[in-house]
């Protein structure tokens, strides 16, 4: 995988462009699901998980002291190891269950936010192998969608988000069928860039992106298509969102 450009969210165009996937996971740092009973405190052992001469797959006790360690911890350099032993063992399916259901998924997904560089590639990667599994697929579509909602209300980095390279994939969030909370958050996104762009001044003049961007599926007919059919939804909340974006 290539390494990370600009502020670093290529890592939300490598993920645009896994289609259905979206590999990038994000909710509030430290979040945890409850219910899961009394939280192990890391200690040395944990930390010795991530040095290497651990070569079998973890098992549910040691992935539990991991996560503990990475959500805990502020080293970015055991931060980065051990985001690369998550992902390791989430090349596993029995571990990608696992780690999803002592909490994993939230704890790298908050990683992306890191301004390490390398963090987020290792944050990416780890989430990549975790969304091999169907239900981390569905719980880490609808968080794509969150962190790229945040990124569409930042003017600053408005232009490189549509120079995303994304698949056309993407552009099935827009039809009917689907759920209203993630039509909503899609027509979101796509308001937020264009307030930014007005606020940029951006409307009148079109920086170079490259076919197959963000930008060239967003303003592009099919997406227009896409657009004037919401605008009939049977739901009044997508109906009005859809109507106040304007139509280019």
């Amino acid at each position: 995988m290539g390494g990370p450009r600009g502020a670093g969210w290529v890592a939300a165009g490598l993920v645009l462009g896994a289609g259905a996937c979206y590999c990038i996971y994000r909710l509030t740092r430290g979040q945890r699901r409850g219910g899961r009973g009394l939280r192990l405190r890391p200690s040395r052992s944990a930390e010795d998980l991530t040095n290497g001469s651990y070569d079998d797959v973890l098992n549910a006790e040691q992935l539990q002291k991991l996560l503990y360690l990475l959500e805990l911890t502020e080293d970015p350099i055991i931060i980065e190891k051990a985001l690369v032993t998550v992902g390791n063992n989430a090349a596993f399916s029995a571990n990608q269950a696992i780690i999803r259901e002592l909490g994993g998924i939230p704890i790298v997904g908050s990683k992306i936010n890191n301004p390490n560089h390398s963090i987020k590639e290792k944050a990416l990667n780890a989430l990549s192998n975790l969304s091999v599994n169907i239900e981390n697929q569905i719980k880490i579509k609808v968080q794509v969608l969150k962190l790229l909602l945040n990124l569409s209300g930042n003017p600053a980095m408005t232009e490189e988000l549509l120079g995303a390279q994304v698949d056309s994939p993407f552009l099935s969030l827009y039809d009917g069928h689907v759920a209203k909370e993630i039509l909503l958050r899609v027509l979101t996104l796509f308001q937020n860039i264009n307030n930014c762009l007005k606020k940029e001044s951006h409307l009148a003049i079109q920086p170079t992106f490259t076919k197959g961007s963000l930008f060239f599926l967003l303003y592009g007919e099919e997406c227009a298509q896409k657009m004037r059919a919401l605008v009939n939804h049977h739901d009044v909340d997508v109906k009005e969102k859809a109507t106040i974006i304007p139509k280019f």
